[in-house]
C-alpha cells in the first residue's frame, strides 16, 4: 500500500470503504475487543497490539478484535465482492510463535459466549498454527504454519458425503486411497490453502484477499501467493486474534484440541482495510 489513511467509514462510487490505522491510539467503533486468560487488547498510536502472556499451558488464554459483536450471524456486516488489506507483524517467526493466530473473514461458528448454535465453519483467512496444530485439510499441505487458506463446510456436496465420513476416515489411512479420493473431500469443503514463509511474521507486510463470487485471490505484498475457485458463502465478520490453542483435524479421522505453554506473544494490526467491490 502507499498511504495509510485515517480511521473512517463512508461511502465511495464502488459501495462502502472502511480504513483504520489506529492513528489516534484508540480502538475505535466498529471493533470491540474480546480477551480472556490474561489476554490483552492494546492500541497505541499507529496499532493495535494483542497479547498472550507467558503461559504455563494450563489454561486458554485469548486476545482478539472483531467487527460483528452484538450481531446475530445473519447480520454479519460483509459479503462478496470484496478486498480486505491488513498490515501486521507479530512478536516473532512461525518458529518462536505457539497457539494459533491470524485475521481474515469468517462465521464465528462455536464462540463460547454466543448465544447462538453452534454453527458449521466459513472462513477466507491468514492463519497461523503453531506446533501440536495439525489442521492437514490440503493435499500436500502441512497441518501447521503460517497458510493464506479458505474453508466451508456449509457446502451442499459435503453434506451428501457426510453420511460416508465414518468410512472415509479409515479408507484415509491408506495412503494411496489417501491421494486418490481425499481431492473430493477437500472440494466438499471449500479447502485451498498455500503455506507462506513463517520469517514473514516476523516484520510488517501487506495482506490482502479479493473475496469473489468465482474465488479468492490472496496476496502479500502485492504478489500472488494463492487463486482458488473455492469461495465460502456469505455473510462473514472480520476477526484478528492470537491465543495459545492447538487443534488437530485430519482427514484420517483424528481430532483433538488443547493448550500449550508459550512465552509472551503478540500480533499488532498496523492497518486493516475493508472495500466492497
Amino acid at each position: 500500500m502507499t498511504s495509510r489513511p485515517m480511521w473512517k467509514w463512508g461511502l465511495s462510487e464502488m459501495g462502502q470503504r472502511f480504513a483504520d490505522d489506529f492513528a489516534d491510539g484508540q480502538l475505535n467503533p466498529p471493533w470491540m475487543s474480546w480477551v480472556t486468560g490474561g489476554g490483552q487488547v492494546e492500541v497505541a498510536p499507529g496499532a493495535a497490539r494483542l497479547i498472550v502472556p507467558g503461559s504455563s499451558g494450563q489454561a486458554y488464554t485469548d486476545a482478539q478484535i472483531t467487527d460483528y459483536a452484538g450481531r446475530a450471524r445473519r447480520d454479519f456486516p460483509w459479503r462478496l465482492p470484496l478486498r480486505l488489506t491488513v498490515r501486521a507483524c507479530a512478536s516473532g517467526g512461525g518458529d518462536t510463535l505457539r497457539g494459533t493466530a491470524g485475521f481474515g473473514l469468517w462465521n464465528d461458528p462455536f464462540t463460547p459466549t454466543r448465544r447462538e448454535v453452534p454453527r458449521l465453519p466459513r472462513a477466507t483467512w491468514f492463519f497461523f498454527g503453531g506446533p501440536g496444530n495439525n489442521m492437514a485439510l490440503a493435499l500436500n499441505q502441512p497441518g501447521n504454519g503460517w497458510k493464506a487458506a479458505t474453508f466451508d463446510a456449509t457446502r451442499p456436496l459435503f453434506f451428501a458425503l457426510l453420511p460416508l465420513a465414518p468410512l472415509g476416515f479409515l479408507l484415509m489411512r491408506l495412503p494411496v486411497l489417501y491421494r486418490a479420493f481425499w481431492p473430493l473431500g477437500q472440494r466438499a469443503l471449500a479447502v485451498a490453502e498455500a503455506s507462506l514463509p513463517g520469517t514473514l511474521l516476523a516484520e510488517p507486510h501487506d495482506y490482502t484477499l479479493e473475496w469473489l463470487s468465482n474465488g479468492v485471490t490472496f496476496r502479500v505484498d502485492d504478489k500472488v501467493v494463492l487463486f482458488t475457485d473455492c469461495s465460502p458463502r456469505g455473510p462473514l465478520g472480520f476477526i484478528a486474534w492470537i491465543d495459545n490453542q492447538y487443534a488437530v483435524v485430519t482427514p484420517q479421522g483424528r481430532f483433538a484440541w488443547g493448550v500449550t505453554a508459550c512465552e509472551e506473544q503478540w500480533l499488532a494490526l498496523q492497518q486493516v482495510m475493508i472495500e466492497t467491490l
